[in-house]
């Protein structure tokens, strides 16, 4: 599947089912002689893990990724970095019932027209299932950025109407993990989570929004026209299961501004250009295109 393959300079391709045997991702492009920290790598796919609490799918996995190749001392190697995480938890009977029938809102009846057949456990391939792969390699992805003093950070702003509005210099990112819904907000947090449950007594699913920020970012990042960084931003984003829309900047919100209200001006501080306002949520090359956003327009 061609579409299995995202990334340029950093090439990253997934494989596995939900219910197959394993999930796994093979890197190209990690230049030689990166430290690869597995237990910061573990750490990732353990934020992920299903089965955590109440609030989350009940699946029971582990997640303890294997190092296959591409790896050597404790350093990488240059050649492609292969990891596969095991399905401990695969229980293929418990989907027989629906082998005949499509689930709403899923891949089921799209992948069975499109390629003549479809694995109806859990949802094979187009399970998410498959981002515990996304996860491994976005954690050297991470090792890799941090070299470039270079971060990303995201936590829960939203869950159904509740919708934590404050700007992300007003909260302390590091209580992000502090509670299962992973909101940097307790009093927030306390309120989504019950909200979650309530929906759930119902036999009933509600949705949310995750905010994201990337700090340390150098100018000039991405290319014109169709490769621009918001575009392959939102490429990246949309291609998870269960996103239905991507904003950066201002966002949507922008539609009900004028150009000079919305417009980031240039200044010179002691040498170094930058913006009065970020509207454009760092991404600029663009006269009046309000498409995604990393983050609620009041955290700008």
């Amino acid at each position: 599947m061609a579409g299995s393959i995202f990334g340029e300079a950093f090439r990253v391709s997934t494989f596995g089912e939900s219910h197959g045997r394993a999930v796994g991702v093979v890197i190209d492009g990690c230049p030689a002689g990166l430290p690869i920290d597995e237990e910061f790598i573990q750490q990732e796919l353990n934020r992920r893990r299903p089965g955590q609490s109440a609030i989350v799918t009940q699946r029971k996995e582990e997640d303890r990724v294997e190092f296959l190749s591409g790896i050597f001392e404790g350093k990488s190697t240059g050649t492609p970095i292969a990891m596969v995480i095991f399905n401990a938890d695969a229980r293929s009977k418990d989907y027989s019932h629906i082998a005949d029938k499509y689930r709403p809102s899923h891949a089921d009846f799209t992948y069975q027209v499109k390629y003549g057949l479809r694995d109806y456990r859990g949802g094979g391939r187009s399970s998410a299932r498959e981002t515990a792969a996304r996860v491994a390699a976005g954690a050297i992805a991470k090792l890799l950025l941090a070299t470039q003093h270079m971060s990303c950070h995201a936590y829960v702003s939203q869950v159904g109407r509740l919708v934590l509005d404050k700007p992300y210099q007003e909260l302390d990112l590091q209580l992000t993990e502090r509670n299962e819904v992973r909101c940097p907000d307790p009093e927030m947090a306390a309120q989504m989570i019950q909200l979650i449950k309530e929906v759930r007594k119902e036999g009933d699913t509600i949705g949310g929004v995750v905010s994201g920020l990337i700090l340390g970012c150098p100018a000039g990042l991405g290319e014109p026209v169709f490769d621009k960084l918001h575009a392959d931003l939102g490429k990246a984003m949309l291609s998870i299961n269960a996103c239905k829309g991507f904003e950066y900047g201002s966002g949507f919100g922008g539609v009900d501004k004028r150009g000079s209200q919305h417009n980031d001006l240039f200044y010179n501080d002691g040498g170094t250009i930058r913006t009065r306002t970020n509207h454009s949520g760092g991404i600029g090359g663009f006269p009046m295109e309000w498409i995604s956003i990393f983050g609620p327009p009041s955290s700008r």
